[in-house]
């Protein structure tokens, strides 16, 4: 299997992990055996042990220049602490399927806060991709559904809003850093301090983690969590973006819902019903749209 073949592999199963994990959190969130919050911890902290390993494995040079720091904080606030503390509240009140399509208004905020940040004009196609892109999102907030698992859907379509905002900031503070440093020696650093600024925040919930009533299946949706849906998704995906590049990263993003909502469908009862399939339409064309323009003149 050649190096390209690898890579696309790579990002195809980041993505299916990615979903896997929407419906994993939900059903330890549903099961009440552990918070949101609690299970961040998890995350974050097994995910932080195992990239240190790898650096037990593989020493190689970690230090960060002064004038960056301010920076990589920023990216573990942005992009571990806000983004995922409030990506798996709103998960935990909303459902999975409105997640992975809300999520998919990230490249759309990208284009235009990165287009803002560098003074670029925004052309028609940008702009049309943005409204639709909102369109699609007020589609699912605004819908009455009352069909399972949401405990508080509007708040947590909102708060899965806000963090997609989040971590559109990261995405830009972080790639600087990327072309600079190793993408794993940064991921490393960003999730050690990010763990740092988690626990205050989630250390009641991982306490009163119920793990003596953990079933086979509990224990396998908390693996799935922490091992694929966080550390080797993280990997993979930094892998196929040093071998493909960005834009082929982005074009995957698009399976993630589709993964996702056949898993929700299968594992949570969760329904497809038309007006997720609208907002689905929506916002796919969004992105399209909004970065059209972009993949044209790049």
């Amino acid at each position: 299997m050649n190096k390209r073949t690898t890579a696309h592999l790579a990002l195809l199963f980041t993505n299916l992990f990615f979903a896997i994990n929407l419906s994993a959190v939900k059903h330890l969130t549903n099961a009440q055996l552990a918070g949101p919050f609690g299970i961040n911890v998890v995350r974050v902290g097994v995910s932080t042990i195992l990239f240190w390993c790898l650096f037990f494995l593989k020493p190689a040079n970690i230090s960060i220049a002064r004038e960056d720091r301010l920076r990589l904080i920023l990216c573990a606030v942005t992009g571990i602490a806000v983004n995922q503390l409030l990506f798996l509240k709103g998960l935990s009140l909303t459902y999975s399927i409105h997640a992975s399509l809300l999520m998919l208004t990230t490249p759309i905020l990208i284009v235009f806060i990165a287009a803002w940040l560098l003074k670029e004009k925004a052309g028609p196609w940008k702009i049309a991709g943005l409204l639709l892109g909102i369109a699609g999102a007020l589609v699912l907030i605004l819908a009455k559904d009352n069909s399972g698992n949401g405990n508080n859907v509007l708040f947590g379509d909102i708060l899965i809003i806000i963090n997609a905002i989040s971590y559109t900031i990261y995405f830009i503070l972080v790639k600087p850093l990327m072309l600079k440093y190793n993408p794993v020696v940064l991921i490393r650093w960003i999730f050690t301090i990010g763990l740092i600024l988690v626990l205050p925040f989630g250390w009641a919930e991982f306490t009163a983690i119920r793990w003596e009533h953990f079933q086979p299946v509990d224990m396998l949706s908390i693996s799935l969590v922490t091992l694929t849906g966080t550390f080797l998704a993280y990997l993979f995906n930094i892998y196929g973006i040093k071998v493909l590049g960005s834009s082929v990263a982005g074009f995957y993003i698009y399976t993630q819902p589709v993964f996702a909502a056949l898993i929700a469908m299968l594992f949570l009862s969760e329904e497809l019903t038309l007006y997720k399939l609208i907002a689905a339409l929506m916002i796919f064309t969004g992105v399209y749209l909004a970065n059209r323009q972009s993949v044209k003149s790049s």
